[in-house]
């Protein structure tokens, strides 16, 4: 397995399967199979969504994954947005439905009906809450495993506000939200404002959260959006404010999706495999008994170092197959990208030492047995902060600041373009590139002058080929 740009598609392909994350054989189009490993994974990020996003006042809830067309309808941009997308159910057995359901595209419409009615008066407000379920878009183009799915893996987070002001306050609070989770999974981003043609149906504005795969491309990997009363008014969400009037509420999204995987897959991998950073891998330290000779004492001796990794709360397995040698499991647990190998032999018994092995760097130390947990819990954390900074360098390297059209269309990577904000000369930086305006980084640049009308400008466009 070989490692490249040039052969990204191909490696990323073989890898996601190769490494137990999923059986791409099931016999819809863009529907995978959660394998047990992959899907550990997954909880992982889960766990932690559900932890962090409780600390920070939201409830986690439950809708159906049905939505009656009459619901889906009354909101006509989200509909205008979507209605390629989704998929239908006409008949209940053999009797067609007197009103057509979707399989949620995203959870707008089905949550908002609701949320007329469990919203009354101020006292009900700030709503926030959040679900972690499956959503259906019918892609037509071609599926990529985490990346472009017809069935996806799903977490969004659902706030209502008294104040156009105290949702864009929500919108920061979430963006610190983000940053933990980013340090969490080692994933470099930039958070950019999605043009106008580009932000989710129904939206005031859009931010994208944007990371470049070794491809060059981009991939959106969380998104947050201001919905103003666009979505309250057709749903006919108010609340009763302290002078006994009646109000709309103003709306905010929060959305990610298993395309987080997908960036920690092509992001940290390497011609071994995966490289699962530390805070999310099922496995944190595999145990690979070296049984040259002295078999049972050896096992023994894995046995009981694997209870005390276990006990100091370390994720931890022992590898004790019969029917492999040790270099065999090597492979299989580079392969799946544990964080860190702990070896252990009859020579290391007699020294009463422990070899450790990093899986980011192969670097290989000898460890005295009174200090190898301290020392293991060091080099997760360094191992997790290492992914993260060679990673932004990567990722640092793929974005250039380009000035002339014929430059972008040969880079492969990110081209941050000087562009004056309006549609006409966003459009034609895209039909020129052939390429997508992903967004237009928060913070201003310096002055510089459109790439098509000359016009000055400190906004900036961020050019590339997204997934």
């Amino acid at each position: 397995m070989e490692f490249s740009k040039e052969n990204f598609s191909e490696w990323y392909n073989e890898v996601v399967e190769s490494a137990g994350l999923v059986d791409k054989r099931y016999p819809v189009k863009g529907m995978h199979i959660w394998r047990p490993y992959g899907w550990k994974i997954m909880m992982n990020i889960d766990n932690y969504f559900r932890e962090i996003f409780t600390e920070h006042g939201h409830e986690e809830v439950n809708f159906p994954l049905l939505v009656p067309e009459t619901e889906f309808k009354k909101e006509a941009e989200h509909i205008r947005g979507f209605e390629d997308e989704v998929f239908w159910v006409t008949h209940g057995g053999l009797d067609p439905l007197d009103v057509k359901m979707l399989l949620r595209p995203t959870s707008e419409t089905a949550m908002y009906p609701m949320f007329s009615l469990w919203i009354r008066s101020h006292a009900d407000l700030p709503l926030k809450i959040f679900q972690i379920v499956n959503i259906f878009r019918y892609e037509t183009k071609q599926t990529r495993t985490f990346i472009r799915m017809r069935e996806v893996h799903f977490f969004e987070a659902h706030t209502a506000h008294r104040t156009f002001e105290e949702a864009e306050a929500h919108i920061q609070e979430d963006i610190k939200i983000w940053k933990k989770i980013a340090k969490k999974l080692a994933l470099p981003y930039r958070i950019v404002k999605k043009a106008d043609w580009d932000k989710f149906p129904g939206a005031i504005y859009s931010l994208g959260v944007e990371t470049v795969m070794p491809s060059g491309r981009t991939l959106q990997i969380a998104t947050f959006h201001q919905y103003g009363q666009n979505f309250s008014k057709p749903y006919n969400i108010q609340y009763l404010n302290e002078d006994g009037e009646h109000e709309y509420v103003y709306q905010t999204t929060f959305g990610m999706s298993e395309r987080l995987l997908g960036a920690v897959v092509g992001l940290h991998g390497d011609d071994r495999g995966l490289i699962i950073p530390p805070e999310i891998a099922p496995i944190q330290v595999v145990i690979v008994p070296i049984v040259t000779k002295k078999k049972q004492e050896v096992i023994k001796e894995s046995k009981l170092i694997e209870q005390e990794v276990r006990d100091a709360q370390i994720r931890v397995h022992l590898d004790d197959r019969d029917n492999y040698t040790p270099g065999y499991k090597f492979y299989d647990w580079e392969l799946r990208g544990v964080p860190l190998r702990l070896e252990i032999g009859p020579r290391d018994m007699d020294k009463r030492q422990v070899v450790l092995v990093r899986r980011d760097t192969r670097e290989k130390l000898m460890v005295s047995r009174d200090e190898y947990i301290v020392k293991i819990k060091e080099l997760l954390a360094n191992i997790q902060d290492a992914l993260y900074r060679r990673a932004e360098e990567e990722m640092s390297e793929r974005i250039k600041n380009i000035d002339n059209i014929e430059n972008v269309k040969e880079h492969n990577g990110v081209s941050a373009v000087p562009w004056c904000g309006s549609d006409d000369c966003g459009h034609a930086i895209e039909e020129l590139t052939e390429k997508k305006i992903v967004g237009s980084p928060i913070e201003l640049g310096e002055k510089k002058r459109c790439i098509i009308c000359g016009k000055e400008t400190e906004k900036i466009a961020f050019v590339a080929k997204p997934y």
